[in-house]
């Protein structure tokens, strides 16, 4: 039988990093050692240099597939088993098949080709594993319609990333190296932007870092090694919910930050006296404090502490373990033995174990708590039932007592004992077997009618007495205490889940809280008070005297009407008051965003206009006054020449003037008074086109290239086209004699943009927030060009509408300008748009 072929898989972060060259150059390497090596499909891209890496390979013929009357070409999967190279090199793993092939994804001719006994080295992109898929939709905006199975990946018998920096591939991207020119500048502002790639990178390396971790778990687990291997330092602490629990995490990150790249893990272990002890705020606390800290949560469950605890630090392959010194006091270590930490010591083998000392240590003489988990009910019915059944029970065995009857009657008072035992637990036990042990040698065992005891059997038959009440005892009471938590925690697990999902839910989170908050700790009413305002309320509220009142940080006061809480109800009520204390930050930011963003919105449009008003009418006005007096003036003759110089100077500054003041009467109009921006769904086409025709630009001036799909946006049209005009005007200012400006729109994730582009000398990266300080030229002081609005306004407009206006660097030289403004409903981005996922798999 053929032995099965070897998948090796180049993975990138993003479509040019050089997975398909690097793919052609392996293949290179191996034929020069004598290797057999088929190229059964590569896709240059039109990309020079990867095509030039293909030359002197042997090439299998692609197969073709009609479909509507299409010739589309496909990787010939029998070609190249007929072949019977040693390695095939089939780029593109998550590609789709044209339809009518005998495979619908080309994963799964490799997986032919596989069984056939060929290696196989291919490539992939981050971005088409299924798992990550909504992640990378998340980061840019882009769903990906092309994915491959997780575990056909982590099948393959080796992984590379093929890395290169964000803005390395961004300028190669610039550099006309990746895609044609006409499509560079949509993918550098959407799909390749610095952040998009630099998230992209991180996910890309940590696939393969957990690859490294799986596989050198499996090969140990394989090998049988249970030893510790210190590939990196990676320091778990641990948490038992108690107020030492910030000290360990500090000094465990220390641990981890002297390493030098070193993980932090923290861990909480659950059992039945964890469950317990534990405070679930103090826990909820040190967990974020473990976030902060840059490192990991994880609760595990174990009836054994200690063997829980060595088990998570050996399975994450731990080589420091961090623990407290014991809270316990000295009688009760002395009693109990030496603790979790001597466990821990012992079991942990080759893990480094940190003992810290902390502030919550025990150093008094004090005692272990003793008490049972039975309910006083269920005691006092104990001890009913040894009352009522020992005098019972003896006058039976006494009305049939015999001389041989001694066995019977001992093993009845026996059963007596574990009957009261599992009703009452050890106390009533203890008394029921002290008495039966007293009456059985009273009337049963001679001499009768006396307690003197003449054998020492009789004293060892009510030392067992004893010993029974005790074991039984023992187990009931702590079966009893086993349900109890199970069900305590079981209840707590529901309403922190539940209080947990109101915050995240927002909407209406104060009123569920307090609602399950009664619900959770039978209260006969709960209201949430801030001053004298009820903010919520459930039930029915009882006089004050029967009331439990929580602070809910400095906003308000919770007031629970009913009985008195327990210490653990208490704990809880503190995670329920932190979650109320949230939802009300929560309430309160969004209100006072309601109220600041009208108000924001309105204060960044009056700031423009004033700032227009106080410079913009300034020059053409003393230009226009400096004129007119030139003209009146009598103490010198104007030639002509002078007289027409100074009339269309002032024809100029007074048009400028016209024109300010009809923008600024516009505007006044639209918003009544109130500066308010009216926002209403635009085609931003149409606002194009009229500030093309108003600034009289012809096709040899300007060329569009605008998208039918792009949605409308939500913009005031006038203000729109206002800002429109001013880049315009700004683009065809600066842009070289010869050289056209060129407008675009594209739609990407909920926005739409309107990129201004011009091929002119460009803005220093280091000025291009000057360019935004109000009418900053840089260095142009030519008066006859017009004010306009200036970008410092076109800003405003754009931001009090809800957009953004930024600068970016045209390839080639030059500035683009980027409206971006929400779309209609923000739809998700078309799947079609320019710059989705690198269009290394078109559509067929």
């Amino acid at each position: 039988m053929t032995a099965r072929g070897r998948l090796r898989v180049l993975l990138g972060a993003a479509p040019g990093v050089g997975k398909t060259y690097a793919m052609l150059e392996e293949g290179r390497r191996l034929v020069d050692e004598g290797k057999n090596v088929v190229v059964a499909i590569v896709e240059t891209h039109g990309r020079a240099a990867t095509a030039s890496m293909a030359e002197g390979l042997s090439l299998i013929p692609r197969r073709m597939v009609s479909h509507r009357d299409v010739t589309l070409t496909e990787l010939d999967v029998d070609a190249v088993i007929a072949t019977r190279p040693d390695i095939a090199l089939v780029d593109e793993l998550a590609h789709t098949n044209a339809p009518g092939s005998r495979h619908e994804k080309r994963w799964e001719d490799v997986q032919q080709i596989l069984d056939a006994g060929i290696d196989v080295i291919s490539t992939l992109n981050i971005q088409h594993i299924e798992s990550l898929n909504d992640v990378v939709e998340q980061i840019t905006g882009v769903p990906q319609r092309e994915t491959i199975p997780d575990d056909i990946l982590r099948a393959a018998d080796s992984m590379e990333v093929i890395d290169l920096d964000p803005q390395a591939l961004r300028d190669r991207l610039a550099g006309g190296l990746i895609y044609p020119a006409e499509r560079v500048d949509a993918a550098l502002s959407n799909y390749f932007r610095l952040g998009n790639l630099t998230a992209l990178r991180e996910l890309a390396l940590l696939w393969l870092a957990d690859e490294v971790d799986q596989a050198l778990q499996s090969y140990r687990a394989e090998h049988g090694i249970d030893s510790t291997w210190e590939a990196r330092e990676r320091v778990v602490v641990t948490l038992t919910g108690g107020p030492e629990g910030e000290t360990l995490l500090r000094r465990g990150a220390r641990i981890a930050a002297r390493s030098g790249g070193g993980e932090l893990l923290a861990v909480h272990v659950s059992s039945q006296d964890g469950l317990r002890t534990a405070n679930p705020a103090a826990l909820a606390q040190q967990r974020a404090l473990v976030e902060k800290l840059g490192g990991t949560y994880h609760q595990v469950v174990g009836s054994d502490i200690p063997q829980a605890l060595v088990e998570f630090a050996k399975s994450v392959n731990a080589t420091q373990l961090v623990i407290g010194v014991s809270r316990r006091g000295r009688i009760a270590a002395a009693l109990t033995g030496p603790g979790i930490g001597a466990t821990v010591i012992r079991e942990a083998g080759n893990i480094d174990v940190h003992i810290v000392n902390h502030a919550a240590a025990g150093d008094r003489f004090a005692l272990p708590r003793i008490g049972g988990a039975l309910t006083l009910k269920r005691r006092v019915a104990g001890f009913a039932v040894a009352l009522v059944g020992g005098p019972l029970l003896t006058w039976l065995l006494a009305s049939l007592r015999s001389e041989d009857s001694i066995t019977s009657d001992v093993l009845s008072y026996q059963l007596l004992v574990v009957i009261v035992a599992l009703t009452g637990g050890i106390w009533p036990a203890l008394f029921a077997a002290v008495m039966s042990g007293l009456t059985l040698d009273f009337f049963f065992v001679e001499p009768l009618y006396t307690v003197t005891v003449n054998e020492p059997f009789h004293l060892l038959v009510l030392s067992l007495y004893v010993v029974i009440a005790v074991l039984v005892s023992y187990v009931v009471d702590r079966a009893a205490r086993e349900s109890r938590v199970a069900r305590r925690a079981a209840a707590e697990s529901e309403l922190l889940a539940t209080v947990a999902g109101s915050v995240l839910r927002g909407q209406g989170a104060v009123q569920a809280l307090v609602e399950r908050t009664r619900e959770a700790f039978g209260m006969a009413g709960v209201r949430l008070l801030q001053g004298d305002t009820v903010l919520a309320t459930s039930g029915e509220p009882l006089p004050d005297n029967q009331c439990v009142r929580v602070p809910i940080g400095n906003r308000a006061t919770l007031e629970l009407h009913g009985h008195d809480l327990e210490a653990s109800e208490q704990r809880l009520l503190n995670v329920v008051a932190a979650q109320l204390d949230a939802a009300l930050e929560h309430s309160d930011l969004t209100e006072t965003v309601g109220e600041i963003g009208p108000l924001a919105a309105s204060d960044r449009v009056r700031s423009a206009l004033l700032s227009a008003v106080s410079h913009d009418l300034r020059r053409p006005l003393a230009a226009a006054i400096a004129a007119v007096s030139g003209l009146r003036s009598t103490r010198h003759s104007l030639s002509e020449a002078d007289r027409s110089e100074l009339l269309a100077t002032a024809d100029e500054s007074l048009a400028t003037l016209a024109t300010l003041v009809t923008d600024l009467l516009d505007v006044s109009k639209l918003q009544a008074g109130v500066l308010s921006i009216a926002r209403t769904p635009v085609d931003p086409a149409d606002v194009i086109l009229a500030a093309v025709d108003e600034l009289h630009l012809g096709p040899d001036t300007a060329g569009l290239d605008l998208d039918a799909d792009v949605p409308q946006v939500l913009a005031d049209p006038v203000l729109l086209q206002r800002v429109v005009v001013n880049l315009l005007s700004n683009a065809a200012r600066y842009s070289p004699p010869g050289s056209r400006v060129r407008v675009t729109t594209s739609a990407f994730a909920g926005s739409v943009e309107i990129r201004v582009i011009d091929n002119g000398p460009g803005i220093p990266p280091e000025r291009r927030d000057d360019v935004f300080v109000p009418f900053q030229r840089l260095g142009d002081t030519d008066n006859t060009t017009g004010l306009g609005l200036g970008l410092a306004l076109s800003r405003g407009f754009i931001e009090g509408m809800g957009g953004t206006l930024t600068p970016e660097d045209t390839p080639g030289g030059g500035v683009t300008m980027v409206v971006a403004l929400p779309a209609v409903g923000a739809e998700p981005p078309s799947t079609n748009q320019k710059g989705d996922e690198g269009h290394e798999n078109p559509d067929r």
